[in-house]
């Protein structure tokens, strides 16, 4: 029997989101819906500019997680916080959530991570975080009992920036595998691709990882293509379910010469895309894990996605659980 359905591993960061307009994001040199990683001096610089903000805990394993539990599944979470007002924070949002998170938080600096997120009038999120004790999450943090007993661990790619975090998610993926698990990981951000390519396709190939989540964009970063259609072919080589987001046009899973297409959900105002891929992947293994279907898995993670980009903050307000029934999908 499991313990988990799904352990997520992630940075563990307090998200402070605020509107703005693309003069402000042009001034202060911010590009436009990416994660761009800042040093303190420009995390202090940004927070004194930007205007009324909410803060909300988030990082985007966290986000998955938060999902998982809202749609009734067991999930569990590795990420590191400071035993500071942040902290104290992002232990309470995620426990209250129904999350089981014990990491044992950080003593001394630095910090707990913060992400500054700027939304454009067109619902585009642009992230500017410092990463404070994310940083560091090592060995030391994985706890054998939860990686053995969840079905699938899942983990972001933001993750690969600190050396640490490697080995941890390494060793978790070793246990997850010697206890019959899979792995899965989303690829995060086209930046993050560009850095760790190499990497991440190692990951794939060797079988460290089973599942891969990407959007379109990722995805063509991965196989340094600008066509969809030869990043997919070349991606249901590489690793056994890839589950590929399209925005506006829904989403695409490949498992072997599978191929399953999703439709997106009806979207009356899109406010804020903060969370959008990060709820696709909790509908996607919340699916997974109960045996669903591909398709299944698939429309959850569509109605999850959809959702949450008509709100506000990157964790759903709603009970995903009871959305999907009255969807009639579970």
């Amino acid at each position: 029997m499991s313990q988990y359905d799904v352990l997520c591993i992630g940075n563990a960061i307090v998200d402070i989101i605020a509107q703005a307009d693309e003069a402000f994001l042009a001034e202060n040199g911010i590009i436009k819906a990416a994660m761009n990683l800042i040093d303190t001096d420009r995390a202090n610089l940004l927070y004194e500019r930007m205007g009324p903000a909410i803060e909300a805990s988030g990082g985007s394993a966290g986000n998955t997680a938060a999902g998982i539990a809202s749609f009734g599944g067991r999930a569990a979470f590795f990420g590191k916080v400071a035993e500071d007002t942040l902290g104290e924070i992002y232990y309470h949002d995620i426990r209250a959530q129904g999350v089981a998170f014990d990491t044992k938080p950080l003593a001394g600096p630095p910090p707990t991570a913060r992400s500054m997120i700027f939304v454009t009038p067109d619902g585009e999120r642009s992230m500017n975080t410092y990463l404070g004790a994310c940083v560091e999450l090592g060995p030391e943090d994985v706890e054998p009992e939860k990686a053995r007993g969840a079905l699938v661990t899942y983990f972001e790619g933001y993750l690969w920036d600190p050396p640490r975090a490697k080995d941890a998610i390494r060793l978790t993926a070793r246990l997850a595998h010697e206890a019959g698990r899979q792995v899965s990981m989303t690829l995060s951000d086209s930046f993050c691709v560009d850095r760790y390519r190499g990497e991440f396709l190692d990951l794939m190939r060797s079988g460290t990882v089973d599942i891969v989540f990407a959007n379109s964009h990722e995805i063509k970063s991965l196989y340094q293509t600008s066509s969809f259609e030869t990043a997919l072919d070349a991606i249901r080589k590489d690793c056994k379910i890839a589950a590929v987001t399209r925005s506006e046009k829904g989403s695409v899973i490949v498992r072997g010469d599978e191929t399953i297409t999703i439709k997106p959900i009806p979207v009356y105002e899109i406010v804020d895309t903060t969370g959008a891929g990060d709820l696709y992947a909790a509908g996607f293994l919340y699916g997974y894990t109960a045996g669903r279907s591909l398709q299944d898995c698939g429309d959850l993670g569509s109605l999850a996605a959809g959702l949450v980009i008509q709100q506000i903050g990157p964790r759903p307000r709603q009970n995903l659980r009871v959305e999907a029934e009255k969807a009639g999908l579970l």
